[in-house]
């Protein structure tokens, strides 16, 4: 349906998530290096990757290996600092949906070099800054999927 790209993940068990909505969902997951854990399978275990063995997934070894294996037109970014919501972005099957790191997301570069492609996931919270990285991943491809699916 859509390949989740998580660019310089930090975390295992966040990926981990990631890693089982994409089996839940029919989506192939990209990882771009580098990345803040060992995908050996000792690891992958210790993270809860149980459903590895049925994930479709690549990896890049870094951010201009992934753009140059990308179609430009496909690829669709979210951040916190998008000043377009999640609810514009036109999920086409197919398409890119790029996230950064849990710590720093999209570096700066990134999010002025797409920034007509930049989305942010609406937070009306009083304290908000972030959502935790699984989670925005699952609501931008549970969006998507309604979208298709509806």
């Amino acid at each position: 349906m859509f390949n989740v790209v998580l660019v310089r993940p930090e975390i295992p068990q966040n990926t981990g998530n990631i890693g089982r909505l994409c089996v839940n969902t029919g989506c192939r997951l990209h990882l771009v290096h580098p990345l803040g854990f060992s995908l050996d399978e000792r690891h992958r275990r210790r993270a809860g990757l149980d459903y590895w063995p049925h994930l479709d997934w690549c990896e890049h070894g870094d951010a201009r290996a992934f753009l140059r294996a990308s179609p430009p037109g496909s690829r669709f970014f979210f951040s916190a600092h998008g000043t377009r919501t999640l609810w514009e972005c036109p999920f086409p099957e197919g398409a890119f949906l790029v996230f950064g790191s849990e710590t720093a997301g999209l570096a700066p570069a990134w999010r002025r070099r797409f920034a007509d492609r930049l989305y942010r996931i609406p937070m009306p919270g009083e304290h908000a800054r972030s959502f935790n990285l699984a989670n925005a991943v699952a609501i931008a491809v549970l969006e998507g999927l309604r979208r298709h699916l509806a």
